[in-house]
Order: structure tokens, then C-alpha cells, then sequence
């Protein structure tokens, strides 16, 4: 069977109340008087741009690995989500986005070290020790923000420019870096059980009746980079790379078939063996993660299924 009969490339509901939608790379978002529906597409992205194909259940993965973990944290603050009625959507509260995205990285890697490996000592106002390598970890995680662009990358900032551009009143800033460690503690934590280590990750937050509530995914494969903890000491004292628990194999089969976002590269266009690989590997991803089986959704009538479980709920919310 295609790719395309069983996966959810994009919806377009008109929903009760709604007043506004939004397409993101990977979510459907739409916006009531005061919550959000998300509906988590088959979509996959990688060097900013949407692959032509969609992957059988990754939407299913990615809001049900967001979950698991949004559930696991209220004890450590508030979050937006009210209720998942779907394996593909998430209803919760509309906060007002906050345009600041906490990144937070336990160990040198990524963007991180491409700006190291350059000779920069300076990350977002933070001062890099000296003598790393590459997947190193750092002495304490350390925070190195990024503003949210609509459109394009985001860009590095410093906590003094935040706070100099009134971007986030001191008092939230405050608060959103004290829930930012404490959520990479637990995340840290619950990896670990699963012989994983949380390297870097992304919180974003926003404001509900003036207070900060966590939004968005957390501790994901498309927000987070873990490595596999059997062997990490011994792979770093020989030099040899990590192994990662991410979609980096997505972006490296791009690579080897010539893209990476440049200008007059075209974009590959994956075979169905190679859809069903990325399948497979998303639902590895998310039972390593979770410490759960993953329970395929039934795949008939997909929009049905979606838009009846989102109408059922909007009604008992």
C-alpha cells in the first residue's frame, strides 16, 4: 500500500468555534476563542523544508511522545494541554506564545559545536570552557536562548539582550529558566531509565491569565537529541562519534542524495522502502523513549477519525 493512503499529509477542518488556522512544517493548528487544537501530521521536515512524502504514523508518534512527557512534568509547571482525544491531536488552553526558545544543551554538540569548532568561545552570552571536543559534556547544562522567527532560522540571543529588548519581562524570564532546568533534570532522569542521555533540547513557553505555562512538544525527536548511554565513555575516550537517537538518518539520506536546503538543490523524493524504513524508525523511537508498546492507530478513514474524535471532545471540554 502507498505511503500516501495510510498517513495524514494535511487537514482542513472548519471546526466550532474556530477562529483562525495555522500549518505549521509538521502540525495542523487551529485556533478557537481560548484553546488550540493541533492535529500532529504525517508531515517530515528536515533543513527547513517539508518532505514531499508523508511517514505512516509519525504524527501518531510525535503527539503521543509529547504527551507521555507533558504528562509526566506537571508536577514541575503548568502546560497547556487539557486532552489528547486522538493518537493525532492535542487540545489545549491558548496561551500567548512567549518569542523566546529556551534551548538548553548538557553536552557540546550540534549547532553548539559547529559555532565551537569555529573558535567560538561564546554562546549566547555564555563562555564555552576550553579544550572540548565534540559531544563532551559540560561542566552544568547551559542555556542558550533563541528568539522565534515566523519565517527562516531562529537566532541565538543572549538572556542581557532578552531582557534589553523587553522581549520577556525579567520576572517571566526568570521563571522560564528555573522551569527550564528543572524539566531538563527530569528529562535527563527519565532518559536515563531508558539508557539514554538527554544532549539538548527546546522548551517554549507562553503566558495563561499573566502566568507561564510550558507549550508546544517536549523532550521529542524532533525537539530533542539524545545519545545511547551503553558505550557513550568508551566512543568518547576513542574519538569515535556517538551514537544518536534522532531523525539525523533522515537528514543524512537527504545528504547522500544531494540535499541540504541550499539554493538549486532539488529535493530527493524518498521510495516507498525508505518511507517504511523512516515509519519504522519513528515508532523504535518512540517505544525507546516511552518504555511503551506502540498501538497503531487504525489507518481507514484517517480524516474521520481525526475531525469525529476533535468535534466529540470540543463538545465535553
Amino acid at each position: 500500500m502507498a505511503a500516501e493512503s495510510n498517513a495524514i499529509m494535511e487537514t482542513r477542518f472548519q471546526l466550532p468555534g474556530q477562529t483562525d488556522f495555522y500549518r505549521g512544517k509538521v502540525r495542523d493548528v487551529y485556533t478557537l476563542t481560548d484553546k488550540l487544537v493541533m492535529v500532529a501530521s504525517d508531515r517530515i521536515s528536515a533543513f527547513d523544508y517539508v518532505l514531499p512524502r508523508p511517514i505512516p504514523y509519525k504524527g501518531q508518534v510525535l503527539n503521543q511522545t509529547a504527551a507521555h512527557f507533558l504528562e509526566a512534568t506537571r508536577d514541575i509547571c503548568p502546560n497547556w494541554l487539557l486532552d489528547t482525544p486522538d493518537p493525532n491531536v492535542a487540545i489545549g488552553l491558548k496561551c500567548e506564545p512567549l518569542r523566546v526558545e529556551m534551548v538548553i544543551r548538557g553536552y557540546l554538540a550540534g549547532h553548539a559545536w559547529r559555532e565551537y569548532s569555529q573558535g567560538k568561545r561564546s554562546l549566547c552570552g555564555v563562555t564555552l570552557p576550553e579544550g572540548m571536543r565534540e559531544a563532551d559534556a559540560f561542566p552544568s547544562p547551559i542555556i542558550t536562548p533563541a528568539t522565534k522567527a515566523d519565517e527562516g532560522h531562529d537566532e541565538d540571543i543572549s538572556r542581557e539582550d532578552i531582557l534589553a529588548q523587553g522581549l520577556v519581562s525579567e520576572a517571566h524570564y526568570v521563571l522560564m529558566e528555573q522551569y527550564t532546568y528543572a524539566l531538563f533534570r527530569r528529562g535527563t532522569e527519565m532518559a536515563a531509565a531508558q539508557g539514554l542521555i538527554l544532549v539538548d533540547t527546546k522548551y517554549e513557553f507562553g503566558l495563561y491569565n499573566n502566568e507561564v505555562y510550558l507549550i508546544d512538544e517536549i523532550h521529542t525527536p524532533d525537539s530533542s537529541r539524545y545519545y545511547i548511554a551503553e558505550g557513550y565513555a568508551e566512543r568518547q575516550a576513542a574519538g569515535e562519534r556517538q551514537r544518536q537517537l534522532s531523525k539525523e538518518f533522515v537528514r543524512e539520506w537527504l545528504m547522500a542524495h544531494g540535499f541540504q536546503g541550499l539554493e538549486d538543490q532539488l529535493m530527493p523524493i524518498m521510495p516507498d522502502s525508505m518511507v517504511q524504513e523512516v515509519s519504522d524508525r519513528y515508532i523504535e523511537l518512540y517505544e525507546r523513549l516511552t518504555g511503551k508498546a506502540f498501538a497503531p492507530a487504525p489507518t481507514l478513514h484517517l480524516e474521520q477519525r481525526i475531525e469525529s474524535a476533535i468535534r466529540e471532545a470540543l463538545a465535553r471540554l
